[in-house]
Parts: C-alpha cells; sequence; structure tokens
C-alpha cells in the first residue's frame, strides 16, 4: 500500500479504475468536475463552465451512460495530459496515482482506438457541445468584465477609459486642438466587409441554439425560484438538442441563403448597436445636453458586403444571383426602416397646440396629402392634434410602399427618406421639443445614414484573367455576338454589370459601385473593366456608376503597386472618376496570397512596405486614399485584433478610414454579441482616430526607418527558409496527407468552393483559405509562424530584436500575433499528423522549426510560455486546449485509419462513417482554436 496516494501500486493502469463500466460511478464524476476545477482560470468563467458540466453531464446520462462514462474519463486525461509538472494528479482523484501526462495521453489514444465509429461520433459531438458551451462562458464572462469596468468609472472624469472610442478622441484633443480633432471625427469611417469565405465551420442550425443559450446564461443571475428551475430545464433542452443535431450540415448553402449571415446579425446586433455607439459617445462629450443637442458622432459605421457578388473563383455566384441578394437586403432594410419608422411616430404624441408644428412640417404635411389622401387620412384619424405623429406615420407607409415599389407614394432614395426625417427634427427643435427630436428619432436618423435602402453596399470582384478572356471573345465574335455565340462566362461578365446597374437603379448608386479586380497586374486590367460595362449596354446612359478597385495580392505585384498606379491614374475613365468623386480612391491589399506566396513573415514586411509605398504616393498625386485590408480571421491570413492592426499601420495609410474583409467565424465572434459588437466598433473607431495622432505616426514612421535593416534581413531569411520547405519534392502531396486537406473540401460552410479539386497536385491549384485551415486543423498552424525561428537566428541579436518589439508597433502586433498562433499548437498531436505522411525529413523540418520559432519568441516576449502575461487571452487559451487535443485526437486517428492500406480497402459505408467523424471534428476544432481560417 502506498500511504501518499491511497492505493495500491500494482502493473494497473491507473485509469483502469475509471474505465466505462455502463455505470456512472462517483468517482467519475468527481473526477471530471475537479479535472476541470483546475485550469487556470477566473472564478467567474469556471463557475459558468461548471454550471454547464453538470448540464451535459445530465443530457448525457439521459441519452446514454456508457457515453457518459466515455466523456467524463477523456476529460480527465485531457486535462492531465495539460496541467503543468508541478501540479499533483491527485488533486483531480486519489485513484489517479502517480498518473502522468504520458499515461494519460497513451490511455486517450487507447479509449478511441477501441471505440466503434459511430461510438467516437457521438463522443466527439459531445466534446464539440462542450466547446461551444465553453464559448458561451467565455462570452458572458467577456461581457461581464466589460460591465463591470463601466460601471466604476467615474462619468466625471475627462474621458471614458473603458471607451476606446472617446480615448481616441481625447488622444487627439490633447494633440492637435479641438477644432481639427473634430474635423478628423467628422471624416472617420469603419467599413467591414462581411464575406462569405469558406472559413464558417459551424451549422446555422447549431448558432441558433448557442444565441438561445446564450441569452439564457445571460438571464439567469436575475431569476430566483421557479423561474431558475425553468431556465435550467430550458437550457438542458437546448443542450440536448445540441447534442442530436448533425454538426455538419446537409447540403452546401446557396450565395443568396448566405446573405442571412448579414441579416441575422443585423437584426441580432448591428440595427441597434451600431446607433448605441454613437450615442455613447455623446452621452460621454455631451454630458447632460445628449439627446437634446444635435449629435457630434458622424454615423461612421459603413458595412459592405462579398455575399452575392463575389464571383472570384465561386460559380455558384451568378448575375441572377446578385440581382437576388441585392433585392432581399433591400426588402429586408426597407421594412425594417418602417417598422422602426412607426414605432417613433407612434410615440411622438405632442399635442400641437403646445408643439407647434413649423411652416416646415405643414408644409411636408400638405405634400403628402396632395400624394395619398387615403394615407394621410388614416394617419390623421389616429394622430388628431398630432401632427409629428401623422407625419411620421405616412413616412412609414411611404417606407412600405417603397418595398413593394408602389411608384406614386414610394421614396426614391433613402436620402429623400432622411430629408423628412430632418424636417420632423427642425420642427420639434424649433417647438421646444428638443429630446423629442435628438432622442428615438436621432437614433432612426443614425440608422438610415448607417444602413440606407440597401442595408449593404454590395462589392463585386472578379479575377483579371477572367476580364480579358471575355474581351478577346467578343473582339472576335462582336459585341453582340454578330460573328458567332459569345462564350458562357462572357455572358456571364456582361450580365454581371446589367445586374449592377439594376441595383442602382433601385437601391442607389451606392448600393453597387464597387468592382474589385483580382490579380491586378497592369492598368489594362482596370481599363479592361471600364470597357466591358460600356459593351454591357446599348445606351450610354444605362452605364452604372464604378469604382473600379485594383486589388495586389502576390508579392511581385504588391511590390510593383505603384508603378501600376502610376499608370492606373492615368486612364481617363478613372480621371473622370477621380473628378466625380473629389479624387477618392480605394486599393486593396491581400493578405491571403501573400502571406501563402512568401511566407507570414515576409508578407508582413513587404504588405507594410507597399502600405507606406502607397501612401507616399497618394499624397504626391493628391489622392484621398482608401486602402481596403483583405484580412482573415487566421494570423496566417492577417487575423488579429482589429485595434491593433490599426495602430500598427505605416503612416498615411489609414487616412481616418479603417477597411477591411470580415469573414466566416470572425463575423460571429466579433458581431453576434451586442455588447461585444460594441466594444468591438468603438475599438477599431478609436484606433483609427488614434493612428491620425501626430506621436502615432510619428512612431511608426521613427520605427520602420530604423529597423527597416532588421526587417529585410528578417524578411529574406525567412522567405528562403519558407521556398526551401514549399520547394521540397513532393511536399503538396505530403501537406495533401498530413493534414485534413480533402475532407475540409467536403464541408458544406460555404456556396465558394474551398479549393479546386479535393486534393492539391501544386500549391498554385490551393486556396489560400484551406492551407491555413488545413494546417490549423493539424495543430501545427504553420501557415502563421514558419520560417520566423531562421529569420530570427539569422539576425542573431535579441536584444535588437526586443528593441523592435517594445518600439516598434507593426512588429509588436506580429510576435503577439505569433505567440497567440503558437499557443493554439500542440506538439504532441503534431507529431501525430505529422507521422501520416511517412516522411521523417519533412516532420522533423517542421517541428525544428516550430521549436525554433517558439524559443525565439518567448525570448522576445520574456515569456516562459506562450501567452504568459495576457491576463485574458492567455488563460481563455489554455481553457480551450484540453477539449480541442480530444477532436484532434479523434481526428487524427480517423486520419491514420484512411490514409493507412486498411483504408485503401476500406468498403464505401465504412469510408463514408470515417469521413463524417472528421468532418464533425473538423467542426469541433474550429469552434475550440476559434480562428481558423
Amino acid at each position: 500500500m502506498d500511504e501518499e496516494f491511497g492505493v495500491t501500486q500494482t502493473e494497473t493502469h491507473p485509469m483502469e479504475r475509471l474505465k466505462d463500466d455502463g455505470i456512472d460511478t462517483p468517482e467519475r464524476q468527481v473526477a471530471a468536475e475537479r479535472a476541470l476545477d483546475l485550469i487556470d482560470i477566473p472564478d467567474e468563467l469556471k463557475h459558468n463552465m461548471m454550471f454547464f458540466l453538470h448540464l451535459v453531464r445530465e443530457v448525457l446520462d439521459e441519452y446514454d451512460g456508457g457515453l457518459l462514462n466515455l466523456f467524463d474519463r477523456l476529460l480527465v486525461d485531457a486535462v492531465v495530459v495539460n496541467l503543468p509538472v508541478t501540479a499533483s494528479r491527485t488533486e483531480i482523484s486519489p485513484l489517479l496515482g502517480r498518473y502522468s501526462a504520458d499515461d494519460a495521453f497513451e490511455d486517450a489514444v487507447a479509449t478511441l482506438d477501441e471505440l466503434p465509429v459511430d461510438r467516437a461520433t457521438m463522443l466527439v459531438r459531445a466534446f464539440t457541445v462542450f466547446f461551444h458551451l465553453a464559448n458561451i462562458c467565455e462570452e458572458d464572462y467577456r461581457v461581464h468584465s466589460l460591465d463591470a469596468r463601466e460601471a466604476a468609472v467615474a462619468t466625471t472624469e475627462a474621458e471614458d477609459p473603458v471607451n476606446e472610442l472617446t480615448v481616441g478622441f481625447h488622444h487627439l484633443i490633447d494633440e492637435r486642438g479641438r477644432v481639427k480633432a473634430q474635423g478628423i471625427l467628422d471624416r472617420l469611417e469603419f467599413r467591414p466587409v462581411f464575406t462569405a469565405h469558406p472559413t464558417e465551420a459551424r451549422r446555422k442550425a447549431i448558432e441558433g441554439k448557442i444565441r438561445r443559450l446564450s441569452a439564457l446564461l445571460d438571464e439567469r443571475g436575475r431569476l430566483h425560484g421557479i423561474n431558475l428551475f425553468e431556465n435550467e430545464r430550458q437550457m438542458k433542452q437546448e443542450i440536448s438538442a445540441m447534442v442530436r443535431t448533425s454538426p455538419i450540415s446537409h447540403r452546401k448553402p446557396t450565395p443568396v441563403e448566405e446573405a442571412d449571415t448579414v441579416i441575422d446579425i443585423f437584426d441580432s446586433t448591428l440595427l441597434d448597436a451600431v446607433p448605441e455607439v454613437y450615442r455613447r459617445f455623446d452621452d460621454w462629450e455631451l454630458g447632460p445636453k445628449a439627446g437634446a443637442v444635435p449629435p457630434m458622432c458622424p454615423a461612421f459605421f459603413h458595412p459592405g458586403s462579398w455575399i452575392g457578388s463575389d464571383r472570384d473563383g465561386n460559380p455558384n455566384v451568378t448575375a441572377k444571383v446578385s440581382r437576388l441578394v441585392a433585392e432581399k437586403y433591400r426588402l429586408h432594410a426597407v421594412k425594417t426602416l418602417a417598422a422602426r419608422c412607426a414605432e417613433v411616430g407612434r410615440n411622438l404624441t405632442l399635442d400641437s397646440t403646445y408643439t407647434k408644428p413649423s411652416r416646415e412640417l405643414a408644409n411636408l404635411w400638405n405634400h403628402q396629402v396632395e400624394m395619398s389622401e387615403v394615407l394621410t387620412s388614416k394617419a390623421a384619424g389616429m394622430s388628431t392634434r398630432e401632427t409629428h405623429r401623422a407625419v411620421m406615420l405616412v413616412m412609414s407607409e411611404r417606407l412600405l410602399a417603397t418595398a413593394t415599389r408602389t411608384a406614386d407614394i414610394m421614396y426614391r432614395s433613402v436620402d429623400e427618406f432622411l430629408d423628412d426625417l430632418r424636417v420632423v427634427q427642425r420642427s420639434l427643435e424649433e417647438a421646444g421639443a428638443r429630446r423629442e427630436a435628438y432622442g428615438p428619432l436621432q437614433k432612426l436618423v443614425w440608422q438610415a445614414e448607417t444602413f440606407g435602402f440597401s442595408l449593404v453596399e454590395m462589392e463585386f470582384r472578379q479575377h483579371s484573367l477572367v476580364h480579358r478572356r471575355a474581351l478577346e471573345d467578343i473582339r472576335e465574335h462582336g459585341r453582340w455576338g454578330e460573328r458567332g455565340e459569345l462564350e458562357p462566362m462572357t455572358q456571364e461578365v456582361l450580365d454581371t454589370f446589367r445586374a449592377i446597374g439594376s441595383i442602382q437603379r433601385k437601391n442607389g448608386v451606392d448600393a453597387a459601385r464597387r468592382y474589385i479586380i483580382s490579380f491586378t497586374q497592369s492598368a489594362e486590367d482596370v481599363a479592361n473593366v471600364y470597357e466591358l460595362a460600356r459593351l454591357a449596354f446599348a445606351h450610354s446612359k444605362d452605364v452604372p456608376q464604378l469604382d473600379v478597385i485594383p486589388l495586389f495580392e502576390q508579392v511581385e505585384d504588391l511590390e510593383r503597386a505603384v508603378d501600376t498606379l502610376d499608370q492606373i491614374v492615368e486612364l481617363p475613365d478613372v480621371q473622370r472618376r477621380l473628378e466625380q468623386t473629389g479624387r477618392r480612391m480605394e486599393v486593396m491589399l491581400g493578405y491571403s496570397d501573400s502571406s501563402k506566396d512568401a511566407g507570414p513573415t515576409a508578407a508582413t514586411f513587404v504588405l507594410n512596405t507597399a502600405q507606406e509605398a502607397i501612401a507616399r504616393w497618394a499624397e504626391r498625386n493628391a489622392i484621398d486614399l482608401v486602402l481596403m485590408h483583405g484580412r482573415g480571421g487566421a494570423v496566417g491570413r492577417g487575423g488579429g485584433p482589429a485595434n491593433r492592426a490599426v495602430l500598427s499601420q505605416p503612416k498615411g495609410s489609414v487616412n481616418c478610414c479603417f477597411k477591411l474583409t470580415e469573414q466566416g467565424e470572425v463575423i460571429f465572434a466579433r458581431y453576434g454579441n451586442p455588447t461585444l459588437a460594441r466594444r468591438h466598433i468603438e475599438g477599431v473607431a478609436g484606433a483609427t482616430l488614434v493612428h491620425a495622432s501626430t506621436s502615432t505616426q510619428q512612431v511608426n514612421g521613427e520605427a520602420g526607418i530604423e529597423f527597416a535593416d532588421l526587417a529585410q534581413t528578417l524578411e529574406d531569411a525567412s522567405t528562403a527558409k519558407y521556398a526551401e520547405l514549399l520547394g521540397t519534392d513532393g511536399f503538396v502531396e505530403w501537406f495533401s496527407q498530413v493534414t485534413p486537406l480533402a475532407e475540409i473540401g467536403l464541408l458544406p460552410i460555404g456556396s465558394r468552393p474551398a479549393k479546386r479539386g479535393l486534393g492539391a497536385k501544386s500549391l498554385d491549384d490551393l486556396r489560400a483559405i484551406p492551407w491555413i485551415f488545413s494546417w490549423s486543423q493539424a495543430r501545427l498552424n504553420l501557415a502563421a509562424w514558419y520560417g520566423l525561428g531562421t529569420a530570427c537566428e539569422t539576425v542573431g541579436d535579441l536584444e535588437l530584436l526586443q528593441e523592435a518589439y517594445r518600439r516598434w508597433p507593426l512588429f509588436t502586433t506580429f510576435i503577439d500575433n505569433i505567440e497567440m498562433s503558437l499557443a493554439k499548437t500542440d506538439e504532441r498531436l503534431a507529431r501525430m499528423y505529422l507521422a501520416l505522411g511517412d516522411r521523417d525529413d519533412l516532420a522533423e523540418t517542421v517541428l525544428d522549426e516550430m521549436a525554433l520559432t517558439t524559443r525565439w519568441v518567448l525570448a522576445i516576449t520574456g515569456n516562459e510560455w506562450p501567452l504568459e502575461k495576457r491576463r485574458v487571452l492567455g488563460p481563455l487559451v489554455r481553457m480551450r486546449r484540453p477539449f480541442v487535443n480530444v477532436l484532434s485526437l479523434a481526428q487524427v486517428r480517423a486520419l491514420d485509419r484512411l490514409r493507412s492500406k486498411e483504408g485503401d480497402e476500406m468498403g464505401d459505408e465504412e469510408r463514408a462513417e470515417l469521413t463524417y467523424l472528421i468532418l464533425c471534428t473538423v467542426s469541433g476544432v474550429a469552434a475550440g482554436l476559434q480562428n481558423t481560417g
């Protein structure tokens, strides 16, 4: 008997006492709960996770007691594997004794290997559900932390330290004075562009359950007695449904269905959260006057969308689809504004005797009478001697007529609607009803200014090669195919411009005026778009207004961007457009392909150099520049905190406007919760203001010059190391073997093909998203860091690297993002994935570089382990690791079976079952890692 552990030390494996025997033993429950309790996370977060663990265990017990025992056992294994070396396993359970991390890992492997595929699949689904619940807990914790910080702020302070927008504004005032600060605020723009790139592995049906569970958890703290019991019952109901719902959709969404992503976010958060951002700024800046005087905060949030209009690589997006999506957006926006207008109007019950309408309002009412006696009679009957109310109710009816396009009474544009709103607002102000003028009515004004009648500004994108081929086809066969039938793709290109014209006529020019050219390499690529737009119409007056935006993606194109822009601005079409827009011009930079092309380190510096050069070019040419950043959620695609990304941009490149793509899992994470959406918008907007400050521009400019040689050394060395790996014979085939690349291609997570074919024969055939997605699933995140370790070793000067980390925002952000990416890797699991390829040379090369990169990053940051000093992010990432490891382990073992000789001889049914298991793990791992693509 070993007195220290209270168990007999025999050859029996410590976990034998906790094996699946179909009985829910107290030891298992206690061990599972204690395992979770040992994870180093804040108490409030831990409390909610323990509560959800209790509910999951109840639901699993109802479903299958044996499944519950397997869940508990693997939960214990997962935590033990990730416990610090100093932690005692006996804290989890005395039964574990000297149970080591190696023991736990071997037991987890053995447990999964012994399970039939259907049993393993249900276990994976159970852990995926728990992951979703853990994410809900994390989100709830972040929201309550923000609320607590705001509650602690004294309202007499000069700025709100929680609201980054007010902090940024006061930073500008301190440096540049109030007048200039106000001028910069008036120019402020934040333009997120929502895309349908296939990186959100979570099924829409699961998202709905997550939202309901999140709401139930939020209200739980306010309930007592039977209401608390009912809250818990509803939670178990949702969790049970989630366990029994396949995490994998049965079919791919259509592009029209993908538009629901934007509509869902609009309804659940953005419609109210965006004007709340504006109002919160006014509350702080105007104090008691807020809501009784004209607002200070402009409507700076301008959402865009590629959904239903990005046809680069997506044959499912056609001109017909674009029209349908635009109409879907229009109807939803206009009907929503109609409902909000009616709501505001019904509450304007101000007696005209005491709140006298202005002459301008009386004229508006008379105009409405002339337009429709039916509508005005109805409104007057409902609002006797309440003219403001009557006018607003007619306006609401006119919006409904706009939705149905009833010509006699519809609004021709959102500007016409806004003109009427401001008439009502001025009338109320003249009558002394200032609270009514700048309260709910102002919120409606902000909503109309932000979303218009189009909800989002649709942006079209197509590859430059498609345009060249279309023009060649037209020149050969004639504009209307007089000398032979045009190719279907050519016809589709022409139909796309006709669709843009139709959308502009219905929804306004701003609804669809941006046209992006992928792989822009010359001014000819821009000229081709303008020529095709003219060729699409018989009459010149029908040609839509276009802002043609060059997209520079590959390293070579980024390095030649200024030369290309010099040629572009000489084009007559561009000259005319610059005159119309006050010399405003947009340029887009692609993060994904540049990173895949040269590696993450080189891409970072190449993109920064390109931005510096383009900003200087814009200044020389008196161009009002807007740089659009084609970023993804993963570090390898420019991901990371958006506000820190803004502050690290070079001088002149932000120009009071930050525009970027938002996609996949990032949309839900940043905009799915109202509080977090407000926080994100305030953070980006505040950083955009701060970037305009003298000190920020000076820091970025001076540091960029001082560390230019360092950057060049890092770029050259990392590029060489990256190219060496990708150029190794057999690398592409090996990559396809050691990651779930082929299986990811089967995920029905977007209408756009995730890659060109299910396997990769060359990297040119492979899109950047699955390249990065696959490496994250293999627990390596290679696309985020490969080459950095060798580059740092080449520099060899730790003090210089640490100095750059302290003083150069670009390098600080880059290293911090790499550190976050490394925190989500797992060497033990990575070795298992790499072993699938039967190439020890490549496996060791990758693992050696990962170890080297980790050593240098930790040395630069001064941390003992990744994210050690990140007070919130560090514990949250460590919290997820044990559970995502279970899913990764299930995935790699299933891949091993498929990739083996046994897999070659496998029947179709068994192969399908294993593939489905892998797809379930992909969904779960993506939920756990969060920034996958």
